[in-house]
C-alpha cells in the first residue's frame, strides 16, 4: 500500500480488516463453525437470560459451576504467556522471537474469555457495573474479588498494548521504541504470576472451605498454569506452522515442551503431598477430598472423572519426562493435548465443585451442568478461538510482510 494523506492507522484498520476478512477455504469453514457454536451459546444465553441462574445446575449448595472452572483454568492459560514474554524481552532467547506475539495473543484471548465466564455467572451483563473501578461499590483492599478484578483488566490491557505497539511499529516499517514497550514487558512478567496467585488466593481465603484453605494452592496454581498454558501455546504453534507456513522454530518447540515437563512434574509432586495431607490421616476437613476422590455417603459423581484426570496426568508426565519421546513431535502434539485436558479437569471441575461439598450441616447434592452451560461454555471457548485466530492472522500478515506501508 502507498502512503497517502490519510492516517497510517487508517491504513493499518483497513488493512487489518482486509487481511482478516480474506482467506483459503479451510479458514472459512473453521471461522464458520466457530460462528455456529457462538450462535448456539448465544441462544442458550438468552434462555438464561429471560429465566435467570435457574436454568443451570448450580443450587444453595454449589454455587458455583461449569463457568467459574473454566474462569479459573483460563487465568492460568493468560498467566502462561510469561513463558514466551520472558525468555523472549528479558533473557533475549532469539527461539521464542517469531512466538511470543502469538503467545500474547492467546493470553489476550483467555482473558476475555475469563470476563465472558464472569458475566454469565453473574446472570448478566447489567451486574457488571458491581466490578468496575470506582463505578462499582469495592470493597477494597480487602476484598480478594477487588484485587482479581484489579489484576485481569490490568494483564489484559498489557497484553494488548505491548503486541499491538510492536505489530504497528512493523506495519509503518519503523522499529519499536524499547523505551515504550519494555517496561510494559517488565511490568506484564510479575503481572502473570500476580493474576494466577490473586486468583488462588480467592480460594484459599475463604476458610470456611477446608478443601481451598490450602497454602499450597498458589504454587499449584501457577506449576498447573505453566504446564496446561505451554501445552496448549504447543498445539497452537504446531497447527500455525502447519496450516499457515509460518517459521515456527523446532527448537522452540522443544523449549516449550521442557518447560511443560517441569512444571508438570512439580504439579504431581504437590498433587501428592495434598493427598498425602488429606488420606493419611483424615479429619472432618478431609470431607471435601474423600467425595471428590472416593466419594462419600453413596455420592461419586465426580470420582471417575477425577481419577481419569489424574491418570491421564501421570502418563502424560511420566512420557514427557522422556526425551526421545519429548522431542518427537508426533508425540509432543498428542501428549500435550492430553496434559491440557487433565489439568482442565483436575484445575475445574475437580477444583470448584468439592470445594462447597459437603456443606456446613453434611449435606451433599451432587452437581451437573445443564445443556443450558455447556452450550454457554462451548460458545465462549468459540469465540475464543475465534478472536485468537483474527489475531493471529493479523499477527502473521504483518510479521511476514504482507501487508504494510510502503514510502512513495
Amino acid at each position: 500500500m502507498i502512503e497517502t494523506g490519510r492516517s497510517p492507522f487508517f491504513h493499518f484498520l483497513y488493512d487489518a480488516l482486509d487481511v482478516t476478512t480474506r482467506g483459503k477455504r479451510s479458514y472459512h469453514l473453521w471461522m464458520a463453525s466457530l460462528t455456529c457454536l457462538m450462535l448456539i451459546g448465544t441462544y442458550a444465553y438468552t434462555i438464561q437470560l429471560d429465566k435467570g441462574l435457574v436454568v443451570t445446575g448450580m443450587n444453595d449448595f454449589v454455587s458455583w459451576g461449569l463457568y467459574i472452572s473454566n474462569f479459573t483454568f483460563l487465568v492460568g492459560v493468560a498467566a502462561a504467556a510469561v513463558m514466551l514474554v520472558l525468555p523472549t524481552y528479558i533473557l533475549k532467547d532469539v527461539d521464542f522471537q517469531q512466538a511470543v506475539l502469538i503467545g500474547e495473543g492467546m493470553a489476550v484471548a483467555a482473558l476475555i474469555m475469563c470476563l465472558a465466564f464472569v458475566t454469565v455467572d453473574m446472570g448478566g451483563p447489567a451486574r457488571l457495573w458491581h466490578l468496575l473501578p470506582v463505578v462499582g461499590i469495592f470493597n477494597w483492599p480487602q476484598s480478594m474479588l477487588t484485587w482479581d478484578v484489579i489484576v485481569l483488566n490490568g494483564y489484559l490491557l498489557l497484553n494488548f498494548f505491548i503486541p499491538f505497539y510492536i505489530l504497528y511499529s512493523h506495519y509503518c516499517n519503523r522499529q519499536p521504541n524499547k523505551s515504550y514497550y519494555v517496561p510494559a514487558v517488565i511490568l506484564s512478567v510479575g503481572w502473570a504470576f500476580a493474576i494466577h496467585l490473586v486468583t488462588a488466593f480467592l480460594y484459599a481465603g475463604l476458610v470456611a472451605r477446608p478443601f481451598w484453605n490450602s497454602s499450597l494452592l498458589g504454587p499449584r496454581f501457577l506449576a498447573s498454569a505453566f504446564s496446561g498454558g505451554p501445552a496448549l501455546m504447543i498445539i497452537a504453534l504446531g497447527s500455525i506452522k502447519r496450516f499457515t507456513g509460518y517459521p515456527i522454530k523446532e527448537i522452540t518447540l522443544h523449549k516449550l515442551g521442557m518447560i511443560v515437563t517441569v512444571a508438570a512434574q512439580i504439579n504431581l509432586v504437590m498433587l501428592g503431598s495434598e493427598l498425602f495431607k488429606e488420606f493419611y490421616f483424615p479429619t472432618e476437613h478431609s470431607a471435601s477430598a474423600v467425595y471428590l476422590f472416593l466419594g462419600l455417603h453413596g455420592h461419586n459423581a465426580l470420582v471417575p472423572w477425577m481419577w481419569t484426570a489424574v491418570g491421564i496426568n501421570i502418563f502424560a508426565t511420566l512420557s514427557l519426562a522422556i526425551n526421545p519421546i519429548r522431542r518427537n513431535l508426533k508425540l509432543l502434539y498428542p501428549l500435550c493435548g492430553l496434559l491440557f485436558l487433565a489439568i482442565w479437569i483436575e484445575k475445574g471441575m475437580g477444583l470448584i465443585v468439592p470445594g462447597f461439598l459437603p456443606s456446613p450441616l453434611g449435606e451433599i447434592v451432587d452437581y451437573s451442568p445443564t445443556w443450558i452451560e455447556i452450550a454457554v461454555t462451548v460458545g465462549i471457548w468459540a469465540m475464543g478461538a475465534f478472536i485468537f485466530t483474527l489475531l493471529v492472522k493479523l499477527a502473521i500478515a504483518i510479521e511476514s510482510k504482507q501487508i504494510g506501508l510502503k514510502k512513495g
